[in-house]
């Protein structure tokens, strides 16, 4: 029993270890990472290359796909350029295997994974973020390979009722293929992990606890199981962020179909080039020569590296075939996965952040301010509204676009607070002092964007009491107010412009405050104009009343669009 707890300790040791290092390596990389990601995928080679780069780097196709499922739903990527990145991840996730095989087994690291310990603690005292950053990275390495040496200590032994026990699974030929691949992908779903699946498909074949030909079959399993991930991130998400999750699936299932079809001579072509390493032939290896052989024998790396070559060959050949059929993929996910029907359903929920990866915080952040600038926008649709409602030649006319303008400022309420939340989820600990700035931005932004939507409504409340008393504007005050809601639509497009900028400059800011002026010059010069009428025309006095409030209203829209632009810069 304590063999098992302390072996279940050790698969947790080695699951926080990667998650840790994964981490660490995420926030040092920061916003370069996001740069990366949506830079580098103009076409499917080049995001084959960029999957592969982030996944070699953080360790993780999970995180990686995940991400990537993410930055579709976003809007950052494109279902083909993500489908491209998902083929690099699947690559990419490979090297934690020649890792764990190399490093692993060969020499015993555990030796130096404490004294790196103590580096890593020395670095966490910095007060430099891209130290404690390093130093995340550094005790996630250390307690990865902690984990894996308990793990090889703490696997019991097994007697021979066991061993033959397991021996019977083995001895239904492709029947038992089948079986060690439904077990390896049970086992990644139950994991969450196909690096700590393959850790221990390694410790149970280098034991001789499982030949190398049913190993071979728990790694293809693994590499269904770890689709799932992806999937459980996009339900919440759009159709893109689902198709992409389906994608993976495809991408993998079909390596498996293929895999499996060719099974005997691809462990032939895994055998050879193992052999041309210069090490015995993984096939010719038995379980009995496994249980008796050092961990740097020969015979023991040979099938160590037989796996992990497995792994690499399945997933580099997946991708050479079927990167070429990518448009033919996002046809047949796109034909499986519809788009929902309804005009105001980007309105009524999240366009963006639905399926935010939290376990990606660093990243997901790019995720937040895309859903920003969707706010943004959807906060001008109120501009036109206004309009509607200042020139509704009739009761009817108005009280639509009254409506209109009460629902879109509950709109705003309810998006500013589920933006905030999902800011609030992102644990403190887990991003970069960078992306805690511009967290800090986002939450004065939305804050701003939120009182907009309060600006409408209370101009629709301006115009319902006018109209309650039978006034009117006359055609000349129509006019100065479609002078100033031009003026607040031109400052609204400045605004987001410099939402979207990568890198927001004086230029932007300058920009907006030449608006702002121009608003608060279009409001003195009506203010003036109109007083100078209501002392030769005392008659229109309460109808000068509703117009200057109406006036007073909008410009104060123009102050809140310039404090949006100016928490950019702060």
């Amino acid at each position: 029993m304590m063999q098992l707890l302390t072996l279940l300790g050790a698969l947790g040791m080695f699951l926080y270890g990667m998650n840790l290092m994964s981490s660490g390596l995420q926030k040092a990389a920061g916003s370069k990472m996001r740069g990366l990601l949506t830079a580098m995928t103009s076409n499917p080679f080049k995001g084959v290359m960029t999957g592969l780069g982030i996944t070699s780097v953080i360790q993780s196709s999970s995180a990686t796909t995940v991400m990537t499922v993410g930055f579709v739903n976003a809007g950052l990527l494109s279902l083909s350029q993500a489908i491209g990145v998902i083929m690099g991840a699947n690559i990419g996730t490979t090297v934690t295997a020649w890792l764990v095989s190399w490093l692993g087994f060969k020499a015993d690291i555990s030796i130096f994974a404490v004294p790196m310990m103590a580096v890593g603690f020395l670095l966490s005292l910095s007060k430099i973020d891209k130290r404690r950053h390093i130093s995340e990275l550094i005790v996630g390495f250390s307690l990865l390979f902690l984990g894996l040496s308990f793990m090889k200590d703490s696997v019991p032994e097994l007697n021979a009722s066991t061993l033959s026990f397991i021996e019977g699974w083995t001895s239904y030929g492709f029947g038992s293929v089948l079986i060690f691949m439904v077990f390896g992908t049970v086992l990644t779903l139950v994991l969450q992990s196909s690096s700590a699946t393959m850790a221990l498909t390694l410790v149970a074949m280098n034991m001789g606890y499982i030949p190398f030909e049913m190993a071979a079959a728990m790694v293809l399993g693994e590499n269904i199981g770890t689709t799932i991930t992806a999937n459980i991130a996009a339900v919440v998400g759009n159709a893109n962020a689902r198709r992409a999750a389906l994608a993976h699936t495809l991408f993998n299932v079909f390596g498996v179909c293929w895999a499996l079809a060719l099974f005997n001579p691809f462990l032939s072509l895994v055998g050879e080039t193992i052999t041309w390493m210069g090490l015995p032939n993984p096939l010719d290896v038995t379980s009995e020569m496994l249980m008796v052989a050092k961990p740097e024998s020969a015979e023991s790396m040979s099938a160590l590296y037989g796996i992990s070559m497995l792994h690499s060959l399945f997933n580099i050949i997946n991708t050479c075939i079927l990167v070429w059929f990518v448009n033919v993929i996002v046809k047949i996910v796109t034909r499986v996965i519809k788009d929902k029907k309804g005009a105001d359903e980007d309105v009524v929920k999240l366009k963006f952040i639905n399926a935010g990866p939290l376990s990606t915080a660093e990243l997901a952040v790019g995720q937040a301010r895309n859903e920003v600038i969707h706010f943004a926008e959807i906060s001008r649709r109120g501009i036109g509204f206004i309009r509607r409602a200042v020139d509704a030649k009739n009761d009817k006319e108005f009280e639509e676009a009254r409506q209109k303008l009460v629902k879109y400022e509950e709109i705003s309420d309810r998006i500013e607070y589920e933006i905030a939340q999902f800011l609030n989820s992102l644990p403190e600990d887990s991003i970069s002092e960078e992306t805690r700035t511009e967290t800090k931005r986002m939450y004065k932004i939305i804050g701003e964007l939120e009182s907009l939507g309060d600006s409408g409504e209370s101009v629709s409340r301006i115009l319902a009491r006018r109209n309650s008393h039978k006034k009117n504007f006359t055609p000349e005050q129509r006019d100065k107010l479609e002078t100033m809601l031009s003026a607040v639509d031109k400052a609204y497009e400045i605004m987001i412009d410099n939402l979207k900028a990568e890198e927001y400059d004086a230029l932007g800011l300058r920009m907006a405050t030449d608006c702002e002026i121009e608003i608060n010059e279009i409001r003195n010069n009506i203010r003036e104009q109109e007083i100078l009428k209501i002392e030769n025309d005392g008659a229109n006095y309460q109808s000068s009343v509703y117009y200057l409030d109406t006036v007073s209203e909008i410009e104060r829209m123009g102050d809140f669009i310039i404090n949006i632009s100016q928490a950019l810069v702060k």
